[in-house]
């Protein structure tokens, strides 16, 4: 860095002590470091092999009007902003790319404004973690419906930022399907409040500018949700060995396709089943449903998954019981203390498990995208010797299509600031290219990041326009994010 942008820094961070007080300003190395990535490279994170530039600054906003004053001084000094709360993203979207950039963490936009059980709704600021809404509202015989696996720390801003999905999406839907209202602010300082209402045809859903944008256009800053009476004495789990993913696929399909919702749908391939369910999976396929909800939805519910499995029973091996699988899923959430293991073991080791790309297509497709990657990455990937796992889940499904997680874990035997180009870009390459080819789309629900932006184009095709405009009309300036969602040529400089 030179001595102009070191003295830069400075004099931006002594003119932002005049916006936010001091206290909620972090501008101490280490917090500087950990706010430079986020989990696309927790390896090179670990190893402090990090080649991206520290922000000048992670401040604390406590409400609106303060994100409002912060964007302001940002977009008039041209300071890139990377909004965060919860710190669960996986693409890349919080990493930063520009030598001045402020993160605007609203983790301290903590309060539950309002619980609505008659309107069947809550109110919350942009940093309320899930679990704290979903315990409150587990009090009161109601639940959010929303749990993906970063459920412990994820936060609500960050929810709606990267367009999340939860585990019981079948039945609930995703973040975008449970939001009501919610209020942002754009670089300009303008705040916008969308209101709390169960529908309307005023126009375009204004609501989906500010869901999934990333950071790339405003920081949200308050979120109405809808919310859903919870039956926990009424779960159920299902679940069997298939022969192999198309049959599972089938099967799902069978389920939904009739009308039905489980809260839970999933298939495992082989592999994928090994590192989950290596006590019961005798080198088979896993079939898993839940079902959830008034009891006599639950029972006709159960019942149709009991005869959907019976249409393919040639290709069923057998049946799983409830409890082992009802034991799993009871652990599969993330907590920091599994986050806080999982970075000190890549401190001290040379592997990397659990890297996914997720991506989504209809009934017919999915099965074909699935067999053309693992087939290209076994022959065509050149560190394939280092890959210790490598498979794939559908965990969400609608009615004309469903997801496809690839999941990939490999030993790491190059530099640590080379593991990306070395192995994930070149896995996630494939499988993009594989999924576009297809028709299909290249992320489901982790979002675009920054290390998927070179395919935005190809993803949207003659739609992109429309994406274009948005940022062109919202972000002027280009301060939002930059390299998020909208493609930069600084992805080769940072692609290591």
């Amino acid at each position: 860095m030179t001595q102009e942008i070191l003295q830069k820094k400075e004099h931006l961070l002594d003119a932002l002590r005049q916006v936010i007080a001091s206290e909620r300003i972090n501008a101490e190395e280490e917090a500087l470091y950990d706010a430079s990535a986020d989990r696309y490279k927790k390896y090179a994170k670990a190893k402090k092999a990090l080649d991206t530039p520290l922000p000048i600054a992670i401040v604390y906003p406590i409400n609106a009007q303060e994100v409002q004053a912060l964007l302001m001084f940002c977009n008039e000094h041209f300071i890139n902003v990377i909004p965060r709360s919860g710190k669960t993203s996986t693409e890349g979207g919080l990493e930063n790319w520009k030598d001045l950039t402020i993160v605007i963490d609203c983790s301290k936009m903590n309060q539950i404004i309002k619980i609505d059980p008659y309107n069947m709704q809550a109110t919350v600021q942009a940093g309320v973690p899930l679990q704290i809404l979903e315990d409150e509202l587990r009090k009161i015989g109601y639940t959010t419906g929303h749990s993906p696996q970063s459920k412990p720390v994820a936060q609500y801003g960050g929810l709606l930022a990267t367009r999340s999905i939860g585990q019981f999406s079948t039945l609930y839907g995703a973040i975008e399907d449970m939001v009501v209202g919610l209020e942002c602010v754009f670089p300009t300082g303008h705040i916008s409040k969308i209101k709390n209402v169960s529908r309307r045809a005023g126009g375009p859903d204004i609501r989906h500018i500010v869901i999934g944008n990333e950071g790339a256009l405003c920081v949200i800053t308050e979120v109405t949700i809808k919310i859903f009476k919870y039956y926990p004495s009424n779960h159920v789990f299902q679940s069997y060995l298939v022969k192999d993913i198309e049959t599972g696929i089938k099967i799902l399909r069978e389920v939904i396709v009739n009308g039905f919702r489980p809260s839970v749908a999933r298939v495992y391939s082989e592999e994928d089943a090994r590192q989950h369910f290596a006590h019961f999976y005798k080198e088979k396929c896993v079939l898993i449903f839940m079902s959830e909800g008034p009891k006599s939805i639950v029972e006709a519910t159960s019942i149709a998954i009991e005869e959907a499995v019976e249409q393919f029973k040639d290709d069923v091996i057998e049946e799983v019981e409830p409890i082992l699988i009802e034991r799993w899923f009871n652990q599969l959430n993330w907590t920091q203390e599994n986050l806080d293991a999982e970075f000190e073991r890549m401190v001290k080791l040379s592997e990397h498990d659990g890297f996914t790309t997720e991506i989504s297509g209809d009934w017919e497709t999915i099965p074909k995208i699935y067999n053309n990657v693992i087939q290209r990455i076994r022959t065509e990937f050149p560190h394939a010797k280092d890959l210790t796992m490598l498979g794939g889940h559908s965990s969400h499904s609608y009615l004309n299509g469903t997801n496809m997680y690839f999941v990939y874990n490999y030993n790491i035997n190059c530099e640590p600031d080379e593991e990306m180009i070395t192995y994930h870009h070149p896995l996630q390459t494939i499988i993009v290219e594989e999924t576009l080819k297809l028709g299909g789309s290249m992320c489901h629900h982790h979002g675009i990041g920054k290390y998927r932006s070179e395919w935005t184009k190809e993803e949207h095709g003659s739609a992109y326009y429309m994406l274009e405009q948005l940022k062109a009309a919202f972000d002027p300036n280009g301060i939002m994010n930059h390299g998020t969602i909208f493609p930069q040529k600084e992805i080769n400089k940072f692609i290591k």
